[in-house]
């Protein structure tokens, strides 16, 4: 269920998580770092202060949904949920690994995700139809879907901003990871999706932009949009690919490399929080 966090123990528990996403990725070999430490903010607040839900009833009818749409930072969200009670901590290294229940990207058969990822432009489609359901059902519970901005380039992400905005989806919110890079180099060299927020309103949504590593700030936002009618709201979260790791930071040579040993220690040295 929802917990009031303070802005400290929401720091600190990313810090954490983000110690799980080196540690899983440096075991297993193989890995998306940079966009799983840039969007260990997000998640911290949607767990840990946000949204209604129940470790122990996974399947709880009215709970919100998390939708992990850019599948490949499922480091994150298995870290977050590791932390949050649904599965032991322990299972954490085993990412990767033959017989594991944590993929590489995340599955449906692990408890508290909601539904399997993979193919990057997919799960604001399904968020939709899962939100969509909830207002047909009378359900008051919310559905957040974490994107990638990269993500963005993909045409089923506007379809189902239509038909999000068509049904009236107050009941769904669009998070975007604008970390500025995606696997083959910088969004705006690769396609450049500005002006971003613009084409979101333009699609009838209600836009807000942030900073989506500013726990304050992030939390703010998401707090100011529970009241929002008639719309699904999108917010356009400013990050920092590598987020919490100097050597990471910006360096889009991490989006799918894990970290050697060396790299690992100084990661979480800087991690530690001292």
């Amino acid at each position: 269920m929802t917990n009031d966090y303070t802005v400290k123990t929401l720091e600190e528990k990313a810090r954490k998580i983000r110690r799980h996403v080196i540690n899983m990725i440096y075991n297993a070999g193989s890995g998306h770092p940079g966009g799983s430490l840039s969007c260990v903010d997000i998640m911290t607040i949607l767990y840990f202060h946000i949204m209604e839900h129940n470790p122990l009833d996974p399947k709880w009818k009215d709970r919100d949904r998390f939708i992990l749409s850019k599948g490949h930072a499922a480091p994150s969200l298995y870290a977050t949920l590791a932390e949050s009670g649904y599965f032991p901590i322990e299972e954490l290294s085993s990412l990767r690994k033959i017989g594991s229940m944590l993929q590489g990207h995340s599955d449906s058969r692990i408890p508290g995700v909601e539904v399997s990822s993979g193919s990057l432009g997919q799960g604001l489609s399904v968020a939709s139809g899962i939100a969509y359901a909830g207002k047909l059902d009378k359900k008051d519970f919310k559905v957040y879907a974490l994107l990638g901005d990269g993500e963005c380039d993909e045409g089923q992400i506007w379809e189902a901003a239509m038909f999000a905005h068509h049904y009236r989806l107050d009941n769904l919110v669009a998070i975007i990871d604008r970390n500025h890079f995606q696997i083959d180099g910088s969004t705006e060299s690769i396609m450049s999706i500005e002006p971003f927020a613009k084409k979101w309103e333009a699609f009838g949504w209600y836009v807000i932009e942030t900073n989506g590593n500013n726990i304050k700030k992030m939390t703010d936002a998401l707090e100011r949009i529970k009241n929002i009618k008639d719309k699904p709201v999108a917010i356009i979260a400013h990050t920092i690919k590598g987020k919490g790791i100097s050597f990471m930071e910006n360096n889009n040579a991490f989006h799918g490399k894990s970290p050697s040993k060396e790299e690992m220690e100084i990661a979480l040295r800087e991690l530690s929080g001292d």
